[in-house]
């Protein structure tokens, strides 16, 4: 669907750094040949990524590893860095660092000189409350203090965590009881769709609860002069940060913790997971300068929340000197064609969106009146990017444009497929296995397949990969989430299929996989053919245990002025079953109003699966539209097992 061209191949990183490999280590230069070098020479890729990208830091890179097995975090033992020096070594430039939009039309730019005096207030401001190892929390929208936070945390060598505004008090206090931050920054108020959300009393809760928390700084960053005085140790960000020319940063092992993630939380307390400073750093540096080619002269938009690992990944885009786009709001407000003019306006070469968000675009039929000439690539995650879509993108915003899927995960902080400005643009499929990442496709058995669906695994190690989760001692968790289903490969637990000149297709989550009459069929697929009618604006399908098998439910949400009738359902069940296979076909139909997903634009199979099949949910504050839960369970009372 898209070739790129030899000006954009040869002005590419991927490209001079793919030349100088093959040049210096005697093989072919393509990137399949580079793909293999990396897995197959990971001491020689990881240690040249380090010094082709002028790494800060000090000590030896040998040795890169100690074994490639994943019993136990082994790389560069030897080497310190810190994560903040090296998105910090453009500090000198007055180039835009960040570029903050806000939904109500507020905008200001920070150049990387502004950012690192401000980090330097802050983290001197910081020394008194917060040790190295230490954790300091964000209870954030996406504004510029966050991204300041976390740099000022990375730079005194503590730990950083965050969350986004829309999550509930009881879902931070899960989240920050296990990781115990000594520190909490947050904002009195935040707005989304034009709506402003008070923050006061969940922050009481959370300060109530979460023991380990002593200072409190407030954000007012809406200019709403907030009443502190409820808040206990509270003090506004300005009342506290200092004013300070010079910042040094404590450089620390490679594999010393930089953030605690977060897992969803549908099925009890959500998993802490610890990634390292010098891990997250090259994976992002491998994605985004090779992959993505995020340069100086670029600039960068990705649609995130700081409680999404796109914001962290996001914000390493500093590294290269590039311009960060940070928008905070709903991109439907005031108009979704209103926000897609930004593009132009601020002149982004680099989109970061979802399918749900590119689904939105076209149900809503949206004509752009714009060529949007300085986008060169597109960024998709969250989900699958079924084939139709890569139409509609094509068709309808831009012919000569990079689209690329990405997918990976908050478990590795970064993505196992991504683009690729060498390669050309297939419909439906990722471009490429990211470098470094040795990803195969397993049957059930644990064999090694091509061109047909199984589980995404990775059979060696790779940097970005957690160091340990929290409150997991014996490494219980850590294992029974990657490790335990395949014996010394990671089990990533999407659903794929690669072929052998390495395209990738994604299916979905493997933990939602459905699997009728014991076959196994990715929940993308029905999504393909749903989306093929055009009554249907959004589906999600999810496997029922019955009393002696699996049975298919499909729910779909029906466009304006339609109701689900007998002949609807009938040619929803034929369109599946002709474009997939007979198992494919669902059991029941139900037309509802509402999917839950979450702020990043994923869809909760596994939260509707558990609803349906009569489970017990301790947590759904993930959910971005909770109140869509209420019809599930009124169907799930309804079905008879």
């Amino acid at each position: 669907m898209w070739k790129p061209s030899n000006d954009r191949k040869k002005n590419s990183q991927m490209h001079r750094f793919m030349y100088a490999m093959a040049k210096k280590y005697d093989f072919n230069p393509s990137y399949k040949s580079l793909h293999h070098w990396s897995i197959t020479k990971p001491n020689r890729f990881w240690s040249e990524l380090v010094h082709s990208n002028q790494v800060i830091y000090s000590g030896s890179l040998s040795p890169v590893y100690r074994d490639l097995k994943f019993n136990a975090y082994t790389w560069f033992k030897n080497t310190k860095l810190n994560f903040a020096e090296n998105l910090l070594k453009h500090r000198d430039s007055k180039q835009t660092a960040i570029n903050f939009i806000h939904e109500r039309g507020l905008q200001n730019k920070i150049t990387y000189a502004q950012l690192y005096t401000s980090t330097a207030g802050l983290a001197h401001a910081l020394k008194p409350f917060i040790k190295k190892g230490q954790v300091l929390a964000c209870y954030m929208p996406n504004i510029p203090e966050t991204t300041i936070a976390m740099l000022a945390t990375s730079a005194l060598g503590a730990v950083f965590t965050s969350t986004s505004c829309d999550f509930g008090s009881s879902s931070v206090i899960d989240r920050f009881e296990q990781s115990k931050p000594k520190v909490l920054i947050t904002v009195c108020s935040y707005t989304y769709g034009g709506k402003t959300f008070d923050q006061s009393d969940k922050i009481i809760a959370i300060t109530k609860k979460v023991k380990s928390i002593k200072k409190v700084i407030i954000v007012d960053y809406l200019n709403e002069a907030p009443s502190i005085l409820r808040i206990k140790n509270a003090i506004l960000w300005d009342d506290f940060c200092s004013v300070q020319q010079k910042l040094s940063f404590k450089r620390l092992p490679f594999n010393a913790p930089l953030f605690i993630m977060y897992s969803s939380g549908t099925t009890g307390k959500p998993k802490c997971i610890v990634h390292s400073v010098g891990g997250t750093l090259l994976q992002h540096i491998k994605e985004l300068g090779l992959h993505t080619d995020v340069n100086e002269r670029k600039k960068i938009f990705y649609f995130t929340t700081c409680g999404w690992m796109m914001w962290n990944w996001l914000n390493s885009s500093l590294f290269f000197g590039a311009e960060i786009i940070s928008y905070e709001g709903s991109p439907a407000y005031p108009s979704i064609k209103h926000f897609m003019k930004m593009i132009d306006r601020e002149k982004i070469n680099i989109f970061g969106t979802s399918p749900k968000f590119l689904k939105s675009l076209e149900n809503e039929n949206i004509q752009f009146n714009s060529s949007f000439k300085s986008l060169e690539t597109i960024l998709s995650t969250g989900a699958p990017l079924h084939p139709e879509q890569f139409d509609y993108v094509y068709k309808n915003i831009k012919k000569n444009v990079q689209l690329s899927s990405i997918s990976g995960g908050t478990d590795i902080i970064g993505c196992f497929m991504l683009g690729n400005p060498l390669l050309s643009v297939k419909r439906g499929q990722l471009q490429c296995l990211g470098l470094g990442m040795n990803v195969a496709c397993y049957n059930e058995k644990g064999k090694e397949v091509f061109n047909t669906e199984g589980e995404l695994i990775c059979k060696k190690s790779f940097p970005s990969r957690p160091i340990y989760f929290l409150n997991d001692a014996n490494q219980n968790k850590i294992n029974n989430a990657y490790f335990n289903k395949f014996r010394q490969v990671w089990h990533h637990g999407d659903y794929i299929s690669i072929s052998k000149i390495g395209n990738v297709k994604v299916f979905g989550r493997s933990d939602a996989t459905l699997n009728p009459g014991g076959v196994r069929i990715g929940s993308a697929e029905i999504y393909r053919q749903c989306e093929s009618l055009k009554y249907i604006s959004d589906s999600v399908c999810i496997a029922y245990q019955n009393k002696t098998d699996i049975d298919i439910i499909l729910f779909v949400i029906l466009k304006k002025n339609k109701t689900l009738t007998n002949e609807m359902t009938n040619e929803i069940k034929q369109t599946i079953k002709n474009g997939t296979s007979p198992r494919h076909i669902p059991k029941n139909i139900f037309a509802v109003n509402a999917i839950p997903y979450t702020r990043s634009g994923k869809k909760m199979e596994l939260l509707v699966s558990q609803i349906i099949n009569h489970k017990t949910l301790d947590d759904t504050n993930a959910v971005a539209n909770p109140q869509s839960l209420d019809l599930y369970k009124s169907i799930a009372n309804q079905i008879k097992i």
